[in-house]
């Protein structure tokens, strides 16, 4: 298939057009500069500049641009470039999508399962409503952006993210490091629950969302079982064979993070059952084969 990709130079995309690309598939990296390679078309995402007819042939659109919700302390303007570069990009995404002659046949738009807000130790699911808070309202208004093309007809599907276990790069790239020198440890009393998954499991189901036609709406790409954070801290630092003492006390992290501390501490038990029912199957289900995977990689 001919495949268009935003955000290709992030951890997941890099990984996903290589991964695409190993089994022949044609892949149209969508670039927010004047375009250096034949496979690269320029857009411009909060500018709500995209021509249609720069798509023309791909038959499926994996959407991933979106700037990082922890690269930065969530200052009032960091929220609103959040918000700008999900919900604007997405908007403009999907109406050049919706405008083609010949749409794609799917589109799979990032999401997360900051959807859900703290969910405590409740298991949850995709049946589950929107939680409150900056985060769960930012995942409904990105998820609310790609209506021009579900209106239009295309099959989308919205990838609501975990915690992506890879050694370098996203969240759990910066843990790795610190574990590696004996300084990892939990963070608050460590018993919020962490969804999680291994980039190896996240790129194949990305491809079994492009794939299965039966999929559209929310879709959890967590592992099946979540772990705690004091948990995820115990088998880190036994892979590692590192002493994992240290620990992240929650006012340190709110006076550190500010409002994204609540986050950091707040839990999430979600798990994948649309995935699951659909018939994926996980290479990585534990939180220790993810570790692994990662070093491994």
């Amino acid at each position: 298939m001919r495949i268009a990709i935003t955000g290709s130079s992030g951890l997941i995309g890099t990984a996903l057009v290589r991964n695409l690309r190993a089994d022949g598939h044609d892949v149209v990296r969508l670039v927010r500069r004047r375009p250096a390679a034949a496979d690269e078309v320029a857009w411009d995402p909060t500018g709500r500049r995209l021509d249609p007819a720069a798509l023309a042939g791909c038959a499926a659109v994996v959407h991933l641009a979106g700037a990082g919700v922890a690269d930065h302390r969530w200052t009032a303007a960091y929220k609103q470039e959040l918000r700008d570069s999900r919900v604007l990009g997405t908007r403009t995404l999907a109406t050049a999508l919706a405008a083609m002659d010949e749409p794609p046949r799917v589109l799979v738009s990032g999401s997360a399962i900051g959807f859900y807000g703290d969910t405590g130790d409740r298991r949850t699911d995709e049946s589950a409503p929107a939680g409150t808070g900056f985060l769960p309202e930012l995942c409904v208004a990105w998820e609310e952006a790609a209506a021009p093309a579900q209106e239009a007809g295309i099959r989308t599907v919205f990838a609501r993210t975990g915690l992506v276990v890879a050694r370098s790069g996203g969240a759990w790239g910066r843990l790795f490091p610190l574990f590696r020198l004996g300084l990892g440890g939990r963070l608050g009393d460590g018993g919020q629950y962490w969804s999680f998954i291994s980039l190896r499991d996240h790129l194949a189901a990305l491809r079994h969302l492009l794939a299965t036609e039966g999929l559209s709406g929310p879709v959890n790409l967590t592992a099946p079982e979540p772990v705690t954070n004091r948990e995820a801290t115990a088998v880190m630092g036994r892979v590692l064979r590192r002493p994992t003492l240290c620990t992240v006390p929650a006012p340190v992290l709110r006076l550190v993070l500010g409002e994204f501390a609540q986050d950091v501490l707040g839990s999430q038990r979600i798990v994948p059952r649309r995935l699951l029912e659909s018939g994926f199957a996980f290479a990585d289900p534990r939180i220790g084969d993810a570790v692994r995977a990662a070093l491994a990689s």
